[in-house]
Formats: structure tokens, sequence, C-alpha cells
């Protein structure tokens, strides 16, 4: 017997599905063009930037004044030295080399030990990279350098004999040596009378008005051009460590400067040397 249907027991209505949805096309939008980033350049600090721009509107130093200068500095220091610690042209190397982006006292800490244990590029290169990781550790950039110092300590052995060459192009084909140190090597090892531009040298080249330039090496070619060759053999130092003590990046020393007189920096907090300096 044909079961009864009831409203209960009746099967539900089925529900008719609603057509898809015609998605609409998108038009698509060109993108926003952003201007072009132009490439940072690295390695110049806010100081040394502010320094360019005031460089490159000072009135320029005459010969005068940069003789002046020059003898000021040398009868203030007349034998002026770096404050790297080394023994030979072969330690020196490996101590600019760690320099890079560290300060002198934080290289000198760490190769002392090192310099006790390995001195030579044949005892460097027996070192290893590992061993000599441990050595230099506290130093930034430590494992490339460390890459970078066994790297030519081997070349050093198979290419010259295990001597640092004098030449700049044999300097510079080495691991981790670009101009800067070689120039450094080329002067204090063996009395080149190069100018090696570093941080404090380039913020007081444009600073003072001395040697404005965009780059380090642009600065370094005015400086060549500028400097009395009888100054050239310490110029480096001297102005280094005016760069370090004296012109700082913050706080420039004026009232300690003696040659505040000479200085076109606008900004200058002094505009003569201290009392008792040699004028």
């Amino acid at each position: 017997m044909a079961k009864r249907t009831t409203r209960r027991n009746r099967a539900p209505p089925r529900r008719r599905r609603a057509a898809p949805r015609k998605r609409a096309t998108k038009v698509a939008r060109p993108k926003p063009t952003r201007p072009a980033k132009t490439a940072r350049r690295r390695g110049a600090p806010k100081a040394a930037m502010a320094a360019v721009a005031a460089g490159r509107t000072m009135s320029a130093w005459t010969a005068g004044e940069i003789d002046t200068a020059f003898r000021r500095f040398a009868a203030a220091n007349p034998h002026p030295e770096g404050e790297l610690k080394h023994v030979d042209p072969f330690t020196l190397l490996v101590a600019v080399v760690l320099s890079a982006q560290a300060t002198d006292a934080g290289v000198n800490k760490a190769t002392g030990p090192l310099f006790a244990a390995a001195s030579t590029p044949a005892a460097m290169a027996a070192l290893g990279e590992e061993t000599l990781r441990d050595y230099i550790k506290t130093i930034g950039l430590y494992r490339m350098k460390a890459k970078n110092v066994i790297a030519l300590s081997q070349l050093l052995l198979s290419r010259h004999g295990g001597e640092v060459p004098r030449e700049r192009a044999a300097l510079e084909a080495l691991p981790g040596v670009g101009r800067k140190t070689a120039n450094v090597v080329l002067n204090v090892a063996f009395g080149e009378p190069t100018i090696a531009v570093d941080t404090h040298i380039f913020r007081l080249g444009n600073r003072t008005g001395l040697a404005p330039g965009l780059t380090p090496f642009e600065v370094e070619v005015k400086l060549e051009q500028v400097v009395p060759d009888k100054y050239k053999r310490h110029a480096h130092h001297w102005l280094i460590l005016h760069g370090r003590y004296i012109c700082k990046a913050t706080k420039p020393a004026c009232d300690r400067c003696i040659i505040a007189d000479l200085c076109k920096w606008p900004e200058k907090t002094a505009d003569s040397p201290p009392p008792g300096a040699i004028v």
C-alpha cells in the first residue's frame, strides 16, 4: 500500500541554483611610475657629505696659506706616526686590511696576540682561516677579513717570494687591498709620498676647503695637486691625526686648531690658533 504523503514526510522542494554572476572584466590600469632611486654612495657619513657641500662653495686656499698650514703641522709634530701597531711591511699590510670599518685601537687589541702567533705570510697561511677568525672576531666583518688575509698571504708566497710588493698595481691585486690600503703601505712601509684618504681626511679636506671633492679619490687627487712636495711624505699622517682629534665629525675643536685662521669653514668657532701655537 502506497504511503500517504503528508506535510511532515513531504520532501523539501529543490532550490534552484542561481545563475553564476558574470565577473566584470577588470581593465588593467597602468601602475604609477615611481621616480628611479639614485644609488647611494656607501661610506660617506653625513658630516662628511655636509662638509662636501660646504667645501664646494668656499673660496680656495692660496699656495701661501697651504704652505703655512703644513709648516705648522711639521712644527707641531715633526715625525708623525700612524696608530696601527706593526713591525714590518707584512704586519702593516694585515693591520690596514683589518682596520676597514674598525678603529685602530680595536685592531691593535686583536693583532697583538695574532702577530705573536703569526707574523709572516707563511705562518699566517699555516694558521688557517678558521683559527684566524678566533683571533680577530672582535673586529667588524671578521669572517671576510680572515678570508682575505689568508688569501693575500698565500699570494705573497706564490707570487712575491713572501715579500710585500712595492708596486701599487701588485698591492691592489691582493685580496682585501684597495687604493687607500695600498697608499698607506706605500707611504708608511716604503716612504712613498702617497696620501691615503680615509673618512677623517675626506671630511677635513671638504670642511676646511683645502681639498674639496665628492669622493675620496677626488680629495686625494686635489691634495696631490696642492700639498707642497716637501710635505707630502708626512701629509697623510698630519691630516688624519688632525681630522681624528681636532677636526672631528661632531663638535670639532676649533679652539685647539692650529690652522683655525686659515680654515675656510663658515661655521668654525675660532678664528685664530690657540695661544702658544707656532704660527
